[in-house]
Formats: structure tokens, sequence, C-alpha cells
């Protein structure tokens, strides 16, 4: 079952380095293998889109580049099938917003995404008060990735948690990604919070740059996102960033497990 993948990722009992990167930008090809190659657990694969509204400059950037070179949803979908034939193993998701995840129509999307070999989705407009429209996604087998942020209070949270599957992902800044980053102490307190309400695996991202931030936070969550970083290299290098992104997922990964060890 394609749901395996994703749950198996976070079924180690220590922290996955989860990561993401724009599809159509670059060689999104060669950077989805740099991606595993370099050690990243579960790849989220960015569905480009004009008004990108929780991403910051970095992500918005690649957005237009990949719009601009003439990606459709067509071939994001052609991505991840190409993709699942290379890494049977390696859980992706899609993560994008209610424009290109709603047309034509849910049940459609979801159809076209599960024969892609795509896991589940991180729909990052739609809220838990309109989750029905995401309930085709949950029938065809894809998991519906909730997101968390220091505003989801205990009253709010059960909404926010009811239906959610795959893993949590707690956005750790009330902002957009890329800009700053959360004190480590409130992503521990709120990742204590989560855990007590939850039996799903909680990853952190937004604003995590460096291995020596990953590392800190893989010591208090089940998983740890980084997407800017990667972005801005295939910005920077063009097609020429595979090796680039390769590296420094390498050093992001060399520090997780370095953390797992100190856990243990």
């Amino acid at each position: 079952m394609k749901r395996n993948r994703l749950t198996a990722a976070f079924a180690k009992g220590t922290p996955a380095l989860v990561c993401f990167i724009t599809a159509g930008d670059g060689d999104t090809a060669a950077n989805l293998d740099a991606l595993v190659e370099g050690g990243a657990d579960v790849i989220e694969l960015g569905m480009p889109f004009t008004d990108p509204m929780a991403d910051g400059p970095a992500i918005q950037a690649a957005n237009l580049r990949s719009l601009g070179a003439g990606t459709r949803t067509t071939d994001v979908l052609a991505i991840a099938c190409a993709f699942r034939g290379r890494h049977p193993g390696v859980p992706l998701v899609l993560m994008g917003y209610a424009n290109t995840m709603t047309c034509p129509d849910p049940a459609t999307f979801a159809a076209m995404a599960v024969n892609a070999g795509v896991d589940g989705i991180i729909c990052v407009d739609i809220p838990p008060e309109e989750a029905d429209t995401l309930a085709p996604f949950r029938d065809y087998g894809l998991d519906v990735i909730r997101l968390a942020t220091p505003t989801t209070d205990a009253a709010r949270l059960p909404a926010v948690l009811e239906g959610a599957s795959g893993f949590l992902y707690y956005v750790s800044v009330a902002g957009i990604t890329g800009l700053q980053q959360a004190a480590q102490a409130s992503i521990e307190d709120a990742v204590g919070k989560l855990k007590a309400a939850t039996d799903l695996p909680i990853a952190v991202g937004f604003g995590v740059r460096t291995p020596e931030q990953a590392a800190q936070i893989a010591r208090v969550a089940d998983g740890v996102v980084v997407g800017s970083a990667i972005v801005e290299l295939v910005g920077k290098h063009g097609m020429d960033a595979p090796g680039h992104v390769r590296a420094y997922i390498q050093s992001l990964s060399a520090a997780l497990d370095a953390a797992r060890k100190e856990v243990a």
C-alpha cells in the first residue's frame, strides 16, 4: 500500500529528514535524486502556483521560474511518476494550494496523484472547516497532512487533527517560509503539547537552514523539514544545482544522525 512508505519513514524511531523542492525549477529529476542520495527520508514536491501565500521570497521566485518554464500540473505528476520509478521506497508528498489540487476536481486529481505514486498531500490553504473538500484524497488512500502553527491553541487543535494522517507538520513561526527561525525553547514546548494530543509523528519546519538548527530540532521532534535553503541552492546554481544540493543534504543528514545517537 502507498501509505506504508510514509509510515515507515517515521517508524524507525529516529527523526526523519523531510526535504522540499519546487517541481519544474531547474533539473527537478536530478535534484530529487540528489535529495535521496544525500539522505532525505521524505520528499515534498512543491506544485508551482502564482500566489503561494505561505511562502517567502525564495519559494515565490522558484514558483515563478517554474511557471515561466511552462510547468503545469500534468508535468508535476509526470515528475512524480518518474521519481517513483527510480525510487520505489521513498515517500513522496505533493505540497501546494487549493487552486492546483482541486482542478479539475478533487477526486480526479487524487486519482492522478495515486497513479503517479504520490503518498500524501499538503494543501496549505484549505482549513479544517473545509475538510470535506479533501475527502476524495483520503478515499484514494492518500495521506492528508495537516499544518499546526504557534497560534493553534488547545481549542482548535482537535479540528486540525481530525482526519489528519501521515504526519503533522508544525509550522514553527507565525509567518512565511525562509525568513525567520523560532527559538528552540518554543519549538520544544509546542512539540510537547502536540505529542500529548496525537500519536501522529511531528515534523517541524519553516526557517530551518543549518545542520546545527536541524540537529537541535531532531532532539525533540519526529522530523525536520527543510525547504527554502534547498530552493535557494537551485535558484543560485541552476542546472548545476544537484551536486550542491546533495552536499547540503548530506550535511543535514549527518547532523541528524549525530542527534539521533545522542537521544539514543
